[in-house]
């Protein structure tokens, strides 16, 4: 008996085990979906069940993403034996394994056969000879929600090599083709305007190398769906309306058609030109592009404060006629503008009462002749050593602090060049800045530093008067002004810096200087930043020292860190996360505790969101967790 009630006191209950593990599996779900949640966001059931449809995506998403097409159309056009097509397939290859997309080459007849579709993007690198059947596929490809990315003149020959024309090209990417470049021309100056999805990280107007061999393209954009990158005029070296050259010379667009997306290079990305540097920004503008068509953020530090889409800097320049910078007085009144007028010591020597007077109407800069160059080119042991330049920019700092008894903190070389001597010797000497008529590959400053201190290298971004009144031979103040507006807008479209340079024997004759307080108004009027050089300085400093990092985490969050890694506080930046998708809802959060949320806003778009950040302080780091409900299209 004793063993039996032993026995049954050692039952066990299956329904208290099935209940608890119950529990404890429901529990372990639970805790699964709110790890899922903390690390991806909020989300449907659905998207996370192991169903057939997440199973291709995580398929896709791992090994068919992107399709590049080797078209035999294109490749028979060609004379025989050429490898034209395929070097250019092999660097996209390259550039695309190095972006981490996977791909897959396929062929005119897997676009005919509808094959395309599994694709998330397609490349048509070089395709200038499609079929009939190509074109009304790709095109219903892209209606459908398909990205393309496309290079020179696609779809302008058939399939047999006849010629089509410009359709497809204009219907779908909204474009007017306006002329191939030659290629005796050699090279042309392709510059890049900053503050867009595919620009981001690359400084504002940046002039890459294009080789012409391919007969690049100018392309005028048409409709408000497709936006312009970049532009083929050389305010340098071209003649012409700016604002229509501008326009007419798109050289790089990217917009919608349909439901789908596209970017468009008007030349084969094996036609970059240039140093290191150059291929280091194309590559991230060939990322930004790619992140771009397949809804991957981007994101960047806005050049300028947060009400402004460009900048400007006044340039007074003492030489002939030097009582002419009298002038000023009334032409800047009642406009906020603190310029640095630069003089060469020698020009003025005879007149201190002069020199001290000057002093009074802004900060003081040199004029200096460190040496001469012939050409550009020409830098090796054409300017003066460094022991020379050394001491002529002492000897003549020396004499402009005796005369206005203030400190020389800038400097521009008579002959407009400068080398590595220069910047030494400036440091040594305490001068920030180096203002300069070099041509420059961007539209914004460079710090450089040497000897552990920053120099400030602000180049030629405009026409000044010696081009407008002196070789020009504009004499109507009419005249004068609209060319001086011209590159305003044109500074403006890149979203620069425009330098307004003017000297005493030109702009600042007294028939002339009234363009000055037109000019200064009209770039006001058009949002853009009216500074001096210390406090374009101190913006750019802090500007430049705030990192950003970003990463989806899921369809409907990404994460971003911001990081001031110096030893200065950061102030009135302005962050641009480009989600490069339409979101609503949008909300802010941090997943480390006591972690200070921006002021942010959504924009008009809904496709980016503005960081404003009053203040970090010197190494603050802030993680940010964005959530968002995506907008279907």
């Amino acid at each position: 008996m004793a063993v039996r009630e032993a026995a049954k006191g050692l039952r066990v209950n299956y329904l208290i085990i099935f209940l608890s593990g119950l529990v404890l599996l429901i529990v372990a779900f639970l805790v699964f979906l709110l790890i899922i949640k903390n690390i991806y966001g909020n989300y449907d059931l659905s998207q996370i069940l192991p169903s057939k449809h997440n199973l291709s995506i995580l398929q896709d998403g791992k090994n068919k993403r992107v399709a590049v097409l080797y078209s035999r159309y294109t490749e028979n056009m060609l004379e025989p034996g050429s490898t034209w097509l395929r070097d250019n397939i092999d660097t996209w290859k390259k550039f695309i394994f190095n972006a981490k997309f996977q791909y897959e080459l396929i062929s005119d007849q897997d676009i005919e056969l509808g094959k395309h579709y599994e694709y998330k993007l397609i490349v048509l690198p070089g395709s200038k000879s499609l079929s009939d059947k190509e074109i009304v596929n790709l095109k219903r490809y892209i209606e459908n929600g398909g990205s393309v990315f496309v290079t020179g003149s696609p779809a302008t020959f058939s399939d047999e090599g006849k010629w089509r024309g410009w359709d497809f090209f204009t219907e779908v990417f909204g474009m007017k083709f306006n002329r191939e470049i030659k290629p005796e021309e050699t090279y042309k100056i392709h510059t890049l305007r900053g503050n867009l999805p595919l620009t981001a990280q690359i400084p504002t107007g940046y002039a890459l190398k294009i080789a012409t061999w391919d007969r690049p393209i100018y392309a005028e954009v048409l409709e408000p769906r497709t936006t312009q990158v970049s532009f083929w005029y050389d305010f340098r070296k071209e003649a012409g309306l700016v604002r229509e050259e501008i326009q007419k010379s798109a050289g790089i667009s990217y917009g919608t058609y349909g439901k789908g997306r596209f970017v468009w290079f008007g030349f084969e990305i094996n036609s970059v030109l240039g140093v290191q540097k150059d291929f280091i920004y194309f590559e991230k503008l060939f990322n930004n592009s790619l992140n771009w068509l397949v809804y991957n953020p981007t994101a960047f530090v806005k050049d300028w404060p947060e009400q402004y889409d460009a900048a400007l800097v006044f340039i007074p320049t003492v030489t002939e006629q030097s009582y002419n910078i009298n002038n000023l007085n009334t032409n800047i009144s009642g406009i906020k503008v603190n310029p640095t007028i630069f003089i060469d010591p020698n020009n003025v020597l005879n007149d201190p009462q002069l020199i001290r007077s000057i002093s009074k109407k802004g900060d003081i800069g040199v004029v200096v002749d460190i040496g001469f160059l012939s050409s550009p080119e020409d830098t090796i042991n054409k300017l003066f050593s460094k022991e020379v330049q050394t001491s002529t920019i002492k000897f003549a700092v020396d004499t402009l602090k005796k005369l206005t008894k203030q400190p020389i903190k800038a400097m521009m070389p008579l002959n407009g060049y400068y080398d590595d001597n220069t910047m030494q010797a400036m440091s040594q000497l305490g001068i920030e800045f180096l203002v300069t008529d070099s041509l420059t590959d961007r539209s914004v400053p460079e710090i450089r530093i040497r000897n552990n201190k920053q120099i400030m290298i602000i180049t030629k971004t405009a026409r000044d008067d010696y081009e407008i009144v002196r070789n020009y031979g504009l004499t109507n103040t009419e005249f004068q002004r609209y060319t001086y507006e011209e590159d305003v807008d044109r500074v403006l479209f890149e979203g620069g810096l425009y330098v307004f340079k003017v000297h005493t024997n030109y702009q600042l004759l007294p028939q002339y200087a009234s363009v000055i307080k037109d000019i200064f108004q009209y770039a006001k009027s058009k949002k853009m930043w009216i500074t001096s050089l210390q406090e374009l300085k101190n913006w750019w400093t802090h500007r430049g020292g705030v990192e950003v990092r970003y990463e989806a985490r899921s369809a409907r969050r990404m994460a971003v860190e911001l990081n001031n890694p110096k030893d200065e506080i950061a102030e009135g930046i302005v962050i641009q996360v480009n989600l490069n998708k339409k979101v609503k809802n949008v909300e802010v959060s941090s997943d480390i505790i006591n972690t200070k949320i921006p002021k942010y806003t959504l924009s008009p778009s809904g496709d980016a969101i503005y960081f404003y950040i009053d203040i970090m302080n010197p190494h603050e780091t802030r993680s940010l967790i964005i959530d968002y409900e995506n907008v279907s299209s």
